[in-house]
């Protein structure tokens, strides 16, 4: 996909640009020569991609809640964005069970909060919602969930990105229809890619454990998921946003998720990052008593993005743990990674 001949020059708005996947979409977007504002909070790790990337003097940086609807509302009327992407988000599964009340506050409200920014801002032509793969009723079967099953999600996070969707409907239908705006949805599975440094994910543990010379702990070695590396559900993002931009009646709801034959068990995935990482990685079952629910098999049907838009998966798994580790280990080594994303990106989306 050809970024720059539709982003170079177009003004775009990132919620949660902080964050691991915001801060690989700016880097994407400021590559792509597009004016670049981010709103959300201070970095939420330290260290942070948003930093490592060296994104903070290369876009407008306002550093806010995404439930201050005031100041969210003086962003999007000084900054005019063309394209909004909406990532802010309580992102952790089990951090939703410690605090459910701000997980729905953020997740929901925000939500309403960037849909109503959006809808007095007359400038804005596009907008994506990022939810998750969880937003469905898991009925842990084998079949791949499709964009028209229910939307229930069982925890906190995973079912306030379920009425994120909801809102994100309701606006659509009552607001944003009548004035020509396009909104859609999209729906990852689980991304994984270097900067990740967030807790209570499987590569991040892994690196951290690797490089302290400990094994690695997996709590669910069993469980299934759909695992890509962030680039693949970008580059659906970053399509979908332009494709509607151009024709308000490709805006959906649309699954980004591997082929089949990536949705793989926490446990294989431990082991290809061993694979990929050599000498000094390991792994072990450490099986955590009174553990919070979290599924064990789901699975994306990502037939709807592929008919609509001709977006396929480009990287399998194993390469992109290989890509993942690549960028650990250069990171570990004090090595120029804003150099690598730049490839990686060029490498993944043709730009």
């Amino acid at each position: 996909m050809d970024l720059n001949s539709f982003y170079k020059g177009h003004r775009v708005l990132v919620t949660g640009h902080t964050g691991f996947k915001g801060a690989w979409l700016c880097r994407a977007l400021l590559d792509a020569g597009a004016e670049v504002t981010g709103y959300g909070l201070e970095p939420p790790t330290q260290p942070n991609l948003y930093e490592l990337a060296g994104l903070e003097s290369q876009l407008h940086s306002v550093i806010g809640d995404i439930r201050d609807l005031e100041l969210l509302q003086r962003t999007f009327q000084q900054s005019q964005p063309e394209v909004v992407f909406h990532l802010a988000a309580q992102p952790i599964v089990r951090e939703g069970y410690k605090d459910p009340v701000g997980t729905y506050s953020t997740n929901v409200m925000g939500t309403v909060h960037v849909l109503e920014c959006v809808r007095h801002t007359q400038s804005v032509r596009s907008v994506i919602n990022v939810t998750t793969d969880k937003v469905y009723h898991n009925q842990e079967w084998v079949w791949s969930y499709r964009e028209n099953e229910v939307l229930d999600g069982h925890d906190p996070y995973s079912n306030s990105k379920s009425c994120s969707e909801l809102v994100s409907g309701c606006y659509a239908r009552s607001f944003l229809h009548t004035v020509g705006i396009p909104l859609s949805t999209m729906r990852a599975g689980n991304v994984i890619g270097g900067g990740d440094f967030a807790p209570d994910r499987i590569l991040p543990d892994c690196i951290r454990c690797t490089l302290a010379g400990q094994p690695i702990t997996v709590r669910n070695p069993y469980s299934t998921r759909p695992y890509q590396h962030v680039l693949e559900a970008l580059e659906a993002y970053l399509l979908v946003a332009k494709e509607q931009y151009r024709d308000p009646t490709l805006a959906g709801s649309y699954n980004v998720g591997p082929n089949d034959e990536d949705c793989i068990t926490t446990g294989r995935l431990a082991e290809l990052f061993c694979e990929a990482w050599g000498p000094g990685a390991s792994w072990t079952h450490h099986e955590e008593k009174d553990a919070p629910h979290e599924a064990n098999l789901l699975k994306l049907d990502s037939t709807k993005m592929k008919a609509v838009f001709g977006w396929s998966p480009r990287w399998d798994v194993g390469m992109a743990v290989r890509k993942t580790v690549e960028w650990a280990k250069l990171w570990h080594q004090g090595g120029d990674v804003v150099s690598l994303m730049s490839r990686q990106i060029t490498e993944l989306m043709g730009q």
